[in-house]
């Protein structure tokens, strides 16, 4: 029998004064709660009433017992209302790990007006481009580009992660804006060196049409911010992430050139691992996250 559930109403009787009472109370039968004590009576080897016809008294075992058992139904009273209140409202430490570029130019500032909504959660957020092992490194939630092939994870769509080329009014006013593909392989073009194909590019156009260019350029670096310095110093045509070159656009500190090519978008998703009933925490930010960047946000900008 469920050790708790004995427990539970070995009190009922000591604390009504009879089996019928204490049967009432739980909505069982007198002959349950007599198997209840039995049970409890047999694990431990020892008698915890004195039984007579007119009332029960509590043995010396008994009355430690009862003791030990309010304090332990007390504790698990209290655990589950805390775990009641952790589920209810969105408190305590969340672990999140996302790509360098999206996360410093676009999740960080999106976390500030989380953490606005939900002063009693803290965010411990890892910027890091590797693959994450999120559930054996501890995160609650991850942030990854490019395909999924995690089946033990819940992944959930976000806005796709585009490239653009762009490069600065100086540059372009000394060398020419491209009006075709073709044309960047007399330009310098400026990628990552850690890229497979860092010496061609392959382009879609908004109708589909796919164009391979080779190109070239003397300065090829490991990171997408030193590629957008470079570019503000005329120093070439980049491929970069959007969300990496967004404020340098509007600003007008650089052009986008081809805007009607790019490489296909890259899908994004929200990673975290299945949980029948996650903390308010966790939900909240599921959910904040993918109003903030799912693929519905877009379709609510665009309207």
């Amino acid at each position: 029998m469920d050790a708790l559930a004995s427990m539970a109403m070995f009190v009922r009787v000591v604390e009504s004064g009879s089996f019928s009472a204490a049967a009432d109370a739980s909505g069982v039968s007198p002959t349950m709660a007599g198997k209840h004590i039995r049970a409890i009576e047999q694990r431990l080897g020892a008698r915890l009433l004195h039984r007579t016809t007119r009332r029960q008294q509590l043995t010396e075992v008994g009355r430690l017992y009862y003791e030990r058992c309010k304090q332990v139904l007390a504790d698990v009273e209290l655990a589950e209302a805390s775990a009641s209140e952790l589920q209810a409202t969105p408190r305590g430490r969340l672990r999140l790990t996302a790509p360098m570029s999206f996360g410093s130019r676009r999740l960080t500032p999106a976390l500030t007006d989380y953490l606005q909504r939900y002063p009693d959660v803290s965010v411990d957020l890892t910027l890091d481009n590797r693959v994450v092992d999120v559930v054996g490194e501890g995160y609650e939630l991850a942030i990854r580009i490019g395909a999924i092939d995690d089946p033990q994870l819940v992944a959930r769509p976000l806005l796709p992660y585009r490239m653009l080329l762009v490069a600065s009014p100086g540059y372009l006013a000394r060398h020419g804006t491209p009006q075709h593909p073709r044309d960047l392989s007399t330009h310098v073009c400026l990628g990552l060196s850690n890229w497979r194909r860092r010496d061609q590019w392959r382009l879609t156009g908004a109708d589909g049409e796919i164009c391979d260019v080779p190109v070239h350029g003397r300065l090829s670096v490991d990171h997408g911010d030193a590629l957008r310095v470079a570019a503000l110093h005329d120093a070439g045509i980049v491929l970069q992430p959007e969300v990496l070159l967004a404020d340098d656009l509007e600003a007008g500190r650089l052009e986008s050139v081809l805007p009607g090519w790019a490489p296909p978008a890259t899908p994004m998703h929200l990673l975290y691992a299945p949980d029948r009933r996650p903390t308010a925490k966790l939900r909240s930010m599921i959910d904040f996250l993918l109003e903030r960047f799912g693929a519905r946000s877009e379709q609510s900008h665009a309207e």
